[in-house]
């Protein structure tokens, strides 16, 4: 607990979310409500660029503090065109009995599907999906099988008895969420927009992951921990115990200066600079080292996360790839993870060996077998298979052993944080120098060998998204957008990168976003999550206030 009490002290230099909500008519200027400062905040800009171009647009502005606000916008207004419908999952063709059915499929095979359906009586159709194209991904991506145009989601429970009575599985969804519908589609979108201005805002911008890495937290609770202003949720993170530690990062993560979780291959990053309150997108790639006095040197594949599981892969000997791959975990048997005391009570137990390392960087004692207390200021490393022998010779009682957590961004050059600095993990990027540069398939969102399935799932339909960045002034948004529901639509990749260009900013990366979308300010959670109740995560980016001198002034 020592280390949580000296996280959220290193957090208590404050930190600004803001959370931007403004009104605008069909065509007029917008308009900003009173602020709780009595201030009445800024435009944000030109009109969302989403959906129809014709659509009400309303924002409200309000101050959550001098250089942050928050904005709340809603866009167009129920759309009577939109329906629900059965989805049918279509059977692998693969001779593996064990391939998992899909949503897409080639035109003959959906087809078939198709032609089935309507012999016991289901009046199916198939729709050809194409794709908007991104930097690196989209086109054309299959063909779907759909049936049924209800107006109720409980409407299509005996459709789907049909449908399951055919041999088939399906499930409901709402055309609103298709992701090809484009500029015909008339919303309603809701979005919350938290804008700090470097210039004047006198509190701190940074992550957070609570008491322990290992367990996750919601984002209320997190901004409630710190006293924080406001508060997004930010990176990705290990949801399945089968995947990992839960909570734990699923790429880099550096928290009050600390590297506590490595890049997943060379994925993007959101670098807060919290001195000065500004941030930058950075492509991150790790160098992680161990350098002993025996002597001797090897590298380390990772920071305080289970030895052998990689979520989201792209580690350098993960298997099947050594590349990216989104919401996949991939396996090394051999590998020298170090934990820190950021991580939790104990770490991961199993079979393997576990190095202590103290405050001096002196060994003090060598296990067995894995799972250990990390002592105060210090670090153990745990080595499984190969590495085990590996790390025995490196590290007897006694040697000194140094642990380097080394990043290095996009130039090569290592990353010096400091006790301001935070990162936490995203991707893709959405907007890079001004345009929009959407890397799906650099970053993972492209699934070899699955038909499209995964893409069309996280990439094409949209979503519950939440993402950051910067406009050509320096301030930075962390925008919240509501999803998976009639009430809100949410936004495919596509549309979040015309969303961020549209709020001005010049540089933009995605974060976690789904059930994990949540937004925070007053102590309140802004948004609807789609899950219907707040979700624990792993991080949070939070606006923390400023800390007042003898005087009541405001320090920097």
């Amino acid at each position: 607990m020592k280390a949580s009490l000296m996280h959220r002290t290193a957090l208590t230099g404050g930190l600004v979310l803001a959370v931007c909500a403004a009104l605008l008519g069909p065509a007029g200027p917008s308009q900003a409500s009173q602020g709780q400062n009595g201030d009445s905040g800024e435009d944000q800009g030109a009109r969302l660029s989403l959906g129809a171009t014709d659509l009400p647009e309303k924002r409200t502005v309000s101050a959550l503090a001098p250089g942050v606000t928050l904005t709340k916008i809603s866009r167009g207004a129920a759309d009577s065109s939109l329906f629900w419908t059965a989805e049918v999952a279509i059977p692998s063709d693969s001779p593996d009995p064990d391939a998992p059915a899909s949503a897409l499929s080639s035109q003959t095979g959906a087809q078939h599907i198709a032609d089935k359906l309507r012999a016991a009586g289901v009046d199916a159709r198939v729709e050809h999906v194409q794709s908007p194209q991104l930097a690196d991904a989209g086109g054309d991506l299959g063909y779907r099988v759909r049936a049924g145009h209800l107006a109720a989601q409980a409407d299509g429970d005996a459709l789907v008895a049909r449908i399951k009575a055919a041999g088939l599985a399906s499930s409901m969804i709402y055309t609103g969420w298709d992701g090809d519908t484009g500029t015909k589609t008339r919303g309603p979108w809701n979005l919350e927009v938290i804008t700090i201005d470097p210039e004047k805002y006198r509190g701190q911008l940074a992550g957070s992951f609570g008491p322990d890495l290992e367990k996750r937290e919601t984002t209320s609770q997190l901004a409630s921990d710190a006293h924080a202003i406001a508060a997004v949720n930010a990176g990705f993170f290990v949801f399945d115990p089968k995947a990992g530690a839960e909570g734990d990062p699923a790429g880099a993560g550096v928290y009050g200066g600390k590297t506590l979780s490595e890049p997943v291959a060379d994925r993007p990053a959101l670098v807060v600079d919290g001195a000065k309150n500004s941030t930058s997108v950075q492509r991150l790639t790790w160098a992680g080292s161990l350098s002993s006095s025996v002597p001797g040197e090897l590298a380390l594949d990772g920071i305080d996360r289970v030895p052998g599981l990689i979520r989201n892969c792209g580690g350098a000997n993960g298997l099947p790839t050594p590349f990216a791959l989104q919401d996949l975990t991939c396996t090394n048997a051999n590998e020298l993870v170090a934990f820190t005391p950021e991580f939790g009570p104990s770490t991961p137990s199993g079979p393997g060996l576990e190095v202590t390392v103290d405050s001096r960087n002196t060994v003090t004692s060598i296990a067995e077998s894995r799972g250990a207390a990390v002592p105060p200021g210090g670090h153990t490393i745990q080595a499984t298979g190969n590495d085990v022998a590996r790390l025995r010779a490196l590290a007897p009682v006694g040697a000194t052993l140094k642990i380097g957590t080394g990043l290095l961004g996009q130039d090569g050059r290592a990353l010096h944080p400091n006790r301001a600095t935070s990162v936490v993990n995203g991707g893709p990027v959405l907007v890079k120098d001004g345009q929009e540069d959407v890397t799906a398939r650099r970053d993972g969102m492209v699934h070899p060998n699955d038909g499209n399935s995964f893409y069309y799932g996280w990439v094409h339909k949209r979503n519950p998204r939440t993402f950051a960045g910067t406009d050509a002034q320096g301030k930075t948004m962390l925008v919240a957008a509501d999803g998976r529901s009639t009430a809100s639509l949410g936004l495919s990749l596509k549309e979040e990168a015309d969303v961020a260009q549209s709020l001005g900013m010049v540089q933009a990366i995605n974060l976690d976003g789904g059930g994990s979308t949540t937004a925070v300010a007053g102590g309140k959670v802004l948004n609807s999550p789609s899950g219907g109740t707040e979700r624990a995560i792993g991080d949070a980016l939070l606006v923390l206030p400023a800390r007042r001198d003898g005087q009541g002034n405001a320090e920097k």
